[in-house]
């Protein structure tokens, strides 16, 4: 099962709304994935030298105002945390992979659930429709996001299971389906120093591309990769800091579709979510042809 849901924005009026508009959508694909849900956000870019990091700790009072103290001591600028439900978000002075070996050696109870310019994840165990409420994401503005909700079949019910996952800088994946050879490539990729939080099929997905875009590969080359390198049956969305795209696997078995106005680009796993977006009746709507890759970014939209 699983349902999936992005939404790219064209408009000033869609980014304006669009965590309104990801919240419907999300809440109509709650009965395909009611044991948690999760959304990568895009917008609000931290100050040239910065980067953003969404952390989550299990531990409802822990104490993120000592936190940034810890963080500036060793990184000088930090913002105050911004506290969204079991999650906070600081914006740092510093290198990304700097910021997340540190917070690995001396704060191991944190789980990083995001880092980059753009990019803030936040998910949790649950129904969606109270995610949505938990994380206020109605009020949210932002150029593009994707969400998740998630019926658990490969892995654990936590939320470090959840999606979205992300394993590089501004990068997130979700998914639907299952991989087959997940657990040979995941020892293949940490030899190549990608690192994993959790069993997950999808994390070796995301690890996978974050590997190929090391080597030099674009984004729509590195998911043309994938029809080789990865086995199963899967639908992919993908998030970066400039766009997302949608790859279905060459057989296609997973439900998606796509759908497009002069205000917005949208997939989901079900038209029905779609269907909640302003002009939906009078979009050009398809369904993604398999092993085929749908990329939009910034510029090719401008």
């Amino acid at each position: 099962m699983c349902g999936i849901a992005g939404l790219f924005s064209k408009s000033f009026a869609t980014e304006e709304r669009l965590g309104s508009h990801l919240s419907a959508m999300l809440s109509q694909l709650a009965d395909r994935g009611p044991d948690s849900a999760g959304v990568a956000i895009y917008r609000d870019p931290a100050p040239s030298g910065s980067v953003k990091v969404s952390l989550f700790c299990e531990e409802r009072d822990y104490p993120w105002n000592r936190l940034e103290g810890e963080l500036a001591e060793v990184f000088g600028s930090v913002s105050e945390p911004k506290q969204i439900a079991t999650h906070a978000l600081f914006t740092v002075e510093g290198e990304g992979p700097q910021l997340q070996r540190w917070l690995a050696d001396e704060h191991p109870e944190l789980r990083v659930m995001s880092i980059g310019e753009h990019i803030e994840i936040y998910k949790e165990m649950g129904d969606p429709r109270q995610f949505v409420k938990d994380f206020g994401l109605e009020s949210v503005s932002a150029s593009h996001a994707l969400g998740h909700t998630r019926m658990a079949t490969e892995s654990r019910v936590t939320t470090e299971h959840s999606h979205p996952f992300s394993t590089g800088l501004d990068l997130c994946l979700v998914h639907n389906g299952s991989l087959s050879n997940h657990n040979r490539l995941r020892l293949e990729l940490r030899r190549e120093g990608i690192e994993f939080q959790t069993d997950n099929d999808s994390e070796v997905a995301a690890g996978y591309l974050t590997w190929r875009l090391q080597q030099g590969d674009d984004l729509e080359t590195a998911l043309n990769r994938c029809l080789d390198a990865l086995d199963g049956f899967y639908t992919f969305a993908v998030g970066t800091a400039d766009g997302f795209a949608v790859l279905r696997d060459p057989i296609a078995c997973k439900p998606a579709v796509m759908a497009e106005t002069g205000d917005w680009v949208a997939m989901a796993s079900e038209w029905r979510a779609i269907a909640e977006l302003p002009g939906a009746e009078d979009a050009e709507q398809w369904e993604p042809e398999p092993g085929r890759v749908y990329h939009w970014a910034r510029e090719k939209v401008a």
